[in-house]
């Protein structure tokens, strides 16, 4: 059974248009994640909304319990998570308001944990693609549905934060063809991918980043003022997407199986404490191998 989640980022904290709805509070080995999950019923169908920041956006960036929140989306069954953010703009055909369906990334992040498998039991899984073809397709059917302009593809510069970019990090971002800049699609594509789930990011554009001759100072109140628009168009698209997410799933999607021969420490090498522990996210292959 397929299962969709929704990370809110800056701007979408709930979904309030939804009149079935459950809070479920929840722990994992790696802590709480950023708020209680929201469990929405819409046309009989279950969805999870995490917002990522916390509810009234009090987490930073770097702050942010990335393992934690797809662990207990794991642990909720979910099978898909569709990233909603807030980013800047790295060039000039990408204007507030336009979204981005993201589907490379270059991670500049250095102060966060991005990997559930870091004591004991080493796994490596392929980031070529990181992000899901068929759940790709169902964001941008339902971004067409809703008539918001948008772009299919675009290479997310992911930095630390909370700061913006320099003038000169924002140019040499703009030389490697990078479109658009934020700071929370990774370590959260990384893991997702670990726990065998399909991820999508949808990206709204709120600025231009600081190399644009007219804008070159971010403005926060001017951000906030889109991410007002932006988040709007959002709830139109989640209600889409939520109807005909499941018409697009591949279930040969390579997350599904990237843990297949991921793992490669001896497995008398693996305490029982750490298998435990791991048997959340990656259950499937530890007990095929046990």
């Amino acid at each position: 059974m397929n299962k969709l989640a929704i990370i809110g980022g800056s701007g979408l904290y709930d979904v309030e248009e939804f009149n079935k709805r459950e809070f479920i509070k929840l722990k994992t080995p790696w802590g709480e994640p950023s708020d209680q999950i929201l469990k929405i019923t819409y046309n009989d169908k279950e969805v999870y909304f995490l917002p990522r920041h916390g509810k009234g956006h009090y987490i930073s960036p770097t702050n942010i319990n990335f393992q934690a929140n797809i662990a207990a989306l794991k642990q909720l069954g979910v099978t898909d998570i569709v990233s909603i953010s807030a980013v800047g703009s790295l060039k000039e055909e990408l204007a507030p308001g336009k979204f981005v369906i993201v589907d490379q990334y270059i991670d500049k992040t250095h102060s966060r944990k991005n990997t559930f498998f870091e004591n004991e039991i080493v796994a490596h899984v392929s980031m070529a693609n990181p992000t899901s073809f068929g759940l790709m397709n169902a964001c941008e059917e339902a971004i067409k549905q809703s008539n918001i302009e948008y772009q299919r593809n675009g290479t997310y510069v992911v930095i630390e934060g909370p700061q913006f970019s320099t003038y000169a990090e924002s140019n040499l971002y703009r030389s490697w063809k990078a479109d658009v800049i934020g700071m929370t699609n990774m370590p959260e594509a990384k893991l997702s991918r670990e726990a065998e789930i399909r991820y999508a990011s949808v990206s709204m554009v709120t600025d231009f980043d600081c190399w644009h001759p007219e804008h070159n100072n971010v403005d926060v109140a001017q951000i906030i003022k889109v991410l007002s628009e932006n988040a709007e168009k959002a709830r139109f698209m989640i209600k889409n997407l939520i109807e005909n997410f499941e018409e697009h799933i591949d279930p040969n999607d390579p997350a599904c199986s990237c843990l297949d021969n991921a793992l490669i420490t001896s497995p008398e090498k693996r305490t029982s404490e750490t298998l435990k522990k791991l048997k959340i996210v990656a259950g499937r292959v530890l007990d095929n191998e046990n």
